[in-house]
This record gives C-alpha cells, sequence and structure tokens, in this order.
C-alpha cells in the first residue's frame, strides 16, 4: 500500500534522520564548521580571478573562440572573466583557473555509512569536504544551496590540502571524503588534497557523479581509495533533461574506476516519473553484471521533493522494492535500499548462504559477522574492505 505524501514538516523531520539535510543547508554528523569558523574571523569569500584561493587548472587549451575547459564533458569555452557552467572555474589571461581551492564551504566528520559505503571500513569516521558547485544541473539535486553557486558567494572556511589532512589525522578520521557538492568541479583541490593524504597514510574517498573527462579521472584514481558514484539513470535524454549531462561518461567513469582498482559503489536514486522504470532499471543492472559489477554494492535511493521537483512525490517503497528485486534477479549480490527509515535493506546478507552479516540501523553498525572479508558462517567471499 502506497503511504501518504509527506507535509514539509513531516519531510524536514525525516530528512535530518536519514539525508542529513536540513532546509538552511547541510546537517552534519559531527560539524567541525563553528570552529573553524572562529579560526579565519574576519576572512571574506574568496575574491575572483587569480588569487589565494585560486589554482590554475590542470587541464585546458587555448582555441581562437577563447579558453577551453577540458576537465568534464561540458567542454565550456571561455571568455577573460567568465564562469565555467561548474562556477568553479574560470578564464583569467589565457588560462583556466579553480577559485575553489583551500575554501570549503561543508567541513564535517560523518560515519563512511552516510556517503554511502556500506563495504569499505565499516564503522570509521570520515572528514569530509565541500566546496561551492558542481558539474551537472540535477532538477533534484538534495544540496543546491551549495552544488548550484559560485564559491564566490557561499560562506568558507581557509582549509587548504595539508590542513585538510592535518585535521584529519588530528579527529582519528581513517579517510577524507570529497563529497557533498561534486568533487569533480573542484577538481585541483581534491587532486592535491589526494596526493598529500595518500602519503600520511589516510584513505580518499570520492563521492561523485561521475562526469569528467577519462584523462583527468585516470589520473585521479590513482590517488582514490573508494568512491560511490551515482548512476542517476540509464538513458541519455533523461541525464539531458533531468541532469544537464549524458549518460556514457559515468559509464566511462565506473570501468575507469574498476580498472585502476578503487573499490566502487554505485547509487541510484529513483525518481517518480524520471526514473522509476522498471525496463531501464532491469537494463541498468543487466550491463553493471555484464561489465563485472556484479560483486560491488548497488544503492537504490528513496527521492524525497527538493529543490525544482518539489510537486512530485517521494518514491513509494513499492517501487524500490521492485528495483531490488530486478537487480538480484539480473545478478548483483549486494542491493541496499536507502533514506527509508526501519526496513532491513540496509542490511548485508552472504550470497551464498543467506545469512544475515552485516545489521545496520541508520548510520550505525550494530553487528558484523564478517571475519577477514569472509562470511562468519559458511565462509564465503564478501567483496569490499573491511578491515
Amino acid at each position: 500500500m502506497e503511504r501518504k505524501r509527506l507535509s514539509k514538516r513531516q519531510f524536514l523531520r525525516l530528512s535530518l534522520a536519514t539525508l542529513g539535510v536540513a532546509a538552511a543547508g547541510i546537517r552534519p554528523f559531527r560539524s567541525l564548521a563553528k570552529n573553524l569558523t572562529d579560526m579565519n574571523a574576519g576572512m571574506s569569500s574568496p575574491p575572483g580571478g587569480p588569487g589565494k584561493y585560486s589554482r590554475e587548472s590542470l587541464y585546458y587549451v587555448l582555441t581562437p573562440k577563447g579558453v577551453k575547459c577540458q576537465l568534464c564533458p561540458n567542454q565550456c569555452t571561455l571568455r577573460e572573466g567568465q564562469e565555467g557552467l561548474c562556477r568553479n572555474h574560470v578564464a583569467y589571461g589565457d588560462k583556466v583557473y579553480s577559485i575553489a581551492y583551500g575554501n570549503p564551504c561543508s567541513v564535517h566528520i560523518d560515519p563512511i555509512e552516510k556517503k554511502p559505503l556500506f563495504h569499505y571500513l565499516p564503522s570509521s569516521e570520515s572528514f569530509s569536504i565541500a566546496t561551492a558547485g558542481c558539474t551537472l544541473a540535477c532538477l533534484n539535486c538534495q544540496n543546491w544551496e551549495i552544488s548550484q553557486v559560485s564559491p564566490k558567494t557561499t560562506n568558507n572556511v581557509e582549509m587548504f590540502p595539508a590542513s585538510v589532512v592535518d585535521q584529519a589525522v588530528r579527529n582519528g578520521c581513517r579517510s577524507i571524503a570529497y563529497t557533498y557538492s561534486e568533487p569533480l568541479s573542484f577538481y585541483e583541490y581534491t587532486f592535491d588534497t589526494a596526493k598529500l593524504a595518500r602519503a600520511r597514510g589516510i584513505k580518499n574517498l570520492l563521492i561523485s557523479n561521475g562526469y569528467i573527462n577519462e584523462k583527468p579521472m585516470r589520473e585521479l584514481a590513482k590517488y582514490i581509495d573508494a568512491a560511490n558514484i551515482n548512476l542517476k539513470s540509464f538513458r541519455e535524454d533523461i541525464y539531458e533533461k533531468l541532469n544537464g549531462g549524458s549518460l556514457e561518461p559515468i559509464q566511462r567513469t565506473l570501468k575507469i574506476l574498476k580498472q585502476e582498482g578503487v573499490w566502487l559503489e554505485i547509487t541510484n536514486l529513483i525518481v517518480p516519473n524520471w526514473t522509476d522504470r522498471m525496463d531501464m532499471i532491469k537494463e541498468m543492472c543487466e550491463w553493471l553484471v555484464a561489465e563485472g559489477f556484479a560483486d560491488y554494492p548497488l544503492h537504490f535511493s528513496r527521492f524525497f521533493p527538493l529543490y525544482k521537483l518539489t510537486s512530485i512525490p517521494y518514491t513509494p517503497l513499492a517501487t524500490l522494492e521492485q528495483a531490488y528485486t530486478i537487480a538480484r534477479k539480473a545478478g548483483i549480490n549486494h542491493v541496499y535500499i536507502g533514506n527509508v527509515p526501519g526496513t532491513d535493506y540496509e542490511n548485508t546478507y552472504c550470497p551464498k548462504c543467506r545469512k544475515l552479516l552485516v545489521e545496520r540501523r541508520g548510520f550505525t553498525v550494530t553487528s558484523n559477522q564478517i571475519k577477514k572479508g569472509d562470511c562468519g558462517y559458511c565462509g564465503a567471499r564478501i567483496n569490499g574492505v573491511w578491515y
């Protein structure tokens, strides 16, 4: 039976417990923003143009029409002072600069399960950062307050790559997550921080839409340990109309991460009337299995009415359960349903003996029967990084 649509008050109350989102922005698990703001009292938002919070881009070319950014498939050609579609990259003096370098607008400590990463270092904490900006323009974005604006307009804190790594170490975090908005839009900041983190023994997590060109993705993948990629649909026309992008680059990113040995989990947000077609979900799951992703977790996520899609109801549980069944029948061994409190769909079961291995409640692991990567009952190997 389909549940009644949430009122705005009910939705906000529920979203605090599930999505971690508040009306005024991201609701952290454990926030460092206050302390960092106090440390940098009086610091203004970054000025336009090359400066303290700018870094020359690694991927651009000068053309007769302007400077062409080659970071993502948007391929923005920019005149002097123009911002790219991501709002993070700007043309100055025949060069492209990132203006989102060392100036995050969100700094939190989260459980790794919130990313979501269920098969990678369970119960650990991740130092999580984001700047403003995104390579896509999703109508349903849950963090639009920071993803669809420029770093010049957000409230930022000063934290250059070395400081990010230092803070992660001091707070006992095993990983740094580049997350919330789109880490590929603040690529230079992500890349430099990830290199320093790797040298210090801190893991790097990429929580991303995967919308990037091949060369920069391969270079970054050398320093990324785990990723959750949002595969938003399996139709080019939906990607164009709903997200402002295209499907093929995301498929390529998934393949690159697998080739480069990055632990990978995939999220598919099911938006009513947009991405809830079961034939498309079946095709997506069959493609994932055919490409060797059967043992990588697939998270189906419930949509809540947000940003420019507030008139659409939240995803019925029955729709999510139907997608779950399709994925399991297609041969995906670890399928989860997220943003639905009080169900067992976030638990991990052995694909061989079907015993309950990892029980989760919210972002907390309440029991774990995986022993050195194997099922504690039948000994089957459970794909992931468990310790």
